[in-house]
Order: structure tokens, then C-alpha cells, then sequence
């Protein structure tokens, strides 16, 4: 390997741009291929809430997937504070409320939240919440719910801030970004005269003709402005057939989704699909109903067959990351590390400790 080593990053989403990043602090003269613009329109990243919620998470995902999002609840804030723009971060928890006529459906909820606080204890406990305790947290809730559910320390950031900021970091640090490039692993024999040292495919969908296993789930996000809506945390409402996040976001912006599909078609959102994001919403606060729609876009997300994140070794020097799913960045900043922490020693320990698959291909 030469004295500065020479890394490629084929996918300038959310894991592409954040290796590269990273790789490039580290010394590492990097090239970024990417299929499309720069804008990251063809990115899951791009359309998401970008929560941090482990706790609220784990009711329909693995341990694994909860270890990694403590790590990166914990790692968010370092990794934002050297970015050459502001990224808006908060941890003021996840709140939780449900209407009367869905309490089963609340209890099933809460049930789950209490098995995973007893697999992993180190998750700051769920607290119920009766009306006064709810007027203290969202006043503006307390007049449509009687209780509800806090769960302390769950955060969320800004998602295309962030996408935006590393890109920034990247031009910055010199880093060769190529627009409109759609190359694969098998453009490349890392570790060869006149190639790079390091190819990482970060691809999400676009890596499945090389990874056959990965789907895609199609997501719908709605983005409102929202001046006469005021809530401080990321609010979920439990219902059995259109549950919904609603995330606040700076300048009276707030992000509302919840779809899961199974589809890789991308194509406009339905009509049926709008209407019950945003009756839900509606049902919440009923300032969105004087709401401003901005946006209402679709997107696959990158999965593979168990719903779970993969690193794995195509070879000694090309290494696939993908399957990151519905939580991108909740678990981004852990399988960054864990894939650092093997490019530095060639150890998986922080993998095998959150249980994230990291392996080679037969």
C-alpha cells in the first residue's frame, strides 16, 4: 500500500458521504463515484426523518439494531461538530400517544418497549405520562390525548443538512467527487499497480446486481410548513393500520411518513397513501390543518432478507455496506466504526458486540 493510501466510495448517500468524510480526515486521498447529481435525489437519505430512537425503534427491529443506534446517539454530535455547516441535532426525546379507541394496540406497543428494557438495561426507562404529565411535555397534545408515552434521550437531526454538510466536508478536503459515474466493484482490482488500494460499495439498491439478496421498501414522506404547529420532540402515533411519525424540524418544517411497501417502485405517492399521513397528522394537532404541503416524496430503501445491516468482503480489499433499511441514520455512525475499527486493526470486536453481521463472501 503507498504512504497515502488511495480509497474508492462507489454511492454518495448518507454511508457513502460519511466514509469518505471520514476516510478522507484519516489521510486517505479518496474518489467518490456516483450515478447521479449531486443533489442526492436518487438517495433513501434524502427522504427520511432522520429519528434517533432506538427505544421506539426496537418494537419492530432487533437488538442488534438498538445496540447500534445507542452507539450512534452517542457519536452524532462528534461527528457533526467538525462539519463546515450547522447540522440541527436534538435529544429531546421521542414522545408516544395514541387515541382511546387504539389502547390495545398502545399496550402490544408498550409491551415490546418493556422486553427490550430488559434485554438491554442500559436504555433509559419509558415513562408514562397522564394528562398533567402530558401538558408538561407537549402542552399542545394534552387537549386531544390522556396519555401517552416518553422516552427520554431519543433524538433526531436534520437530514439533508447533514447530506449537505458532508458534501461540503468532502470538497473541502479535496476529495474527487464524480457526478453522473454509475461504476461497480468489478471496475476495480484494489491493491494493484495503478489502482486504488480500497473500493467501498455503498451503493444501497444500485449494488444489487452484484448483492442479489438486497430489495427494495418503498417509503413516503410528506414535508409540511407548519407555522401554527408547535411540538418539541418527534411525536409517533400508534394506530393498527396507519401508524405515523411526525418529526419537527427547524423553520416550522415538519416531516411526516410512516409507509412501509413492498416495492422498489418509486413512483409518485397514491392518493390513499397522503390521505391517511396526513388525516393522521390531522388527528394529532389540528393546526396541520392549516398547514403548507412542500413535498411529498418516495423512495426505496436498500434491505436485505432479515430487515438488517451487512458488511461484507468481496474480496481483501473491496467491502460492501448495505442494508441499512429504515434506519440509516440511526445505526450510519456504528457500522462506520465497526468498518473503521477492521480497516485499522482487522478486528471485528465492535461488530461482534452489537451482533452486526461483518463477513466474506464465500
Amino acid at each position: 500500500m503507498s504512504t497515502q493510501p488511495w480509497s474508492v466510495v462507489l454511492g454518495a448517500g448518507l454511508m457513502g458521504r460519511l466514509l469518505a468524510h471520514t476516510l478522507a480526515l484519516e489521510g486517505h486521498r479518496v474518489d467518490v463515484f456516483e450515478a447521479q447529481q449531486a443533489d442526492a435525489h436518487g438517495a433513501a437519505a434524502r427522504v427520511a426523518a432522520a429519528m434517533l430512537a432506538p427505544l421506539a425503534e426496537s418494537a419492530i427491529t432487533e437488538l442488534s439494531v438498538v445496540r447500534m443506534g445507542q452507539h450512534g446517539l452517542l457519536r452524532w454530535p462528534e461527528l457533526i461538530a467538525p462539519l463546515p455547516q450547522p447540522v440541527f441535532f436534538q435529544q429531546n426525546g421521542t414522545l408516544i400517544v395514541w387515541h382511546r379507541q387504539d389502547a390495545g394496540e398502545a399496550r402490544r406497543f408498550t409491551q415490546l418497549l418493556e422486553q427490550t428494557q430488559r434485554l438491554c438495561p442500559s436504555l433509559p426507562q419509558a415513562v408514562a405520562l397522564n394528562a398533567s404529565g402530558l401538558t408538561e411535555h407537549e402542552p399542545p397534545l394534552a387537549e386531544r390525548f390522556s396519555q401517552a408515552l416518553y422516552l427520554p434521550g431519543e433524538g433526531q437531526l436534520d437530514n439533508r443538512q447533514l447530506l449537505d454538510a458532508l458534501l461540503h466536508s468532502l470538497y473541502q478536503q479535496d476529495v474527487t467527487v464524480h457526478w453522473d459515474s454509475p461504476c461497480n466493484p468489478t471496475d476495480f482490482v484494489p491493491g494493484t499497480i495503478g489502482q486504488p488500494d480500497w473500493v467501498f460499495d455503498c451503493r444501497g439498491l444500485g449494488a444489487k446486481p452484484q448483492w442479489s439478496a438486497l430489495r427494495g421498501v418503498r417509503g413516503e414522506v410528506i414535508r409540511l410548513h407548519a407555522p401554527g404547529v408547535q411540538l418539541a420532540r418527534p411525536t409517533r402515533l400508534v394506530h393498527p393500520r396507519y401508524p405515523i411519525y411526525i418529526a419537527p424540524k427547524p423553520n416550522d418544517v415538519f416531516v411526516i411518513g410512516a409507509t412501509e411497501i413492498e416495492t422498489e417502485d418509486i413512483s409518485p405517492a397514491s392518493v390513499r397513501s397522503t390521505l391517511e399521513l396526513l388525516s393522521a397528522a390531522y388527528t394529532v394537532h389540528p393546526g396541520f390543518g392549516e398547514a403548507r404541503i412542500l413535498e411529498v416524496a418516495t423512495q426505496a430503501r436498500p434491505t436485505l432478507a432479515d430487515n438488517l445491516p451487512h458488511i461484507r468482503c468481496l474480496s481483501a480489499r473491496c467491502v460492501q455496506i448495505n442494508g441499512l433499511y429504515r434506519h440509516g441514520f440511526l445505526i450510519a455512525p456504528a457500522m462506520l466504526d465497526a468498518l473503521m475499527q477492521w480497516l485499522r486493526t482487522g478486528q471485528h470486536g465492535m461488530a461482534d458486540n452489537w451482533g452486526l453481521r461483518f463477513d466474506t463472501v464465500p
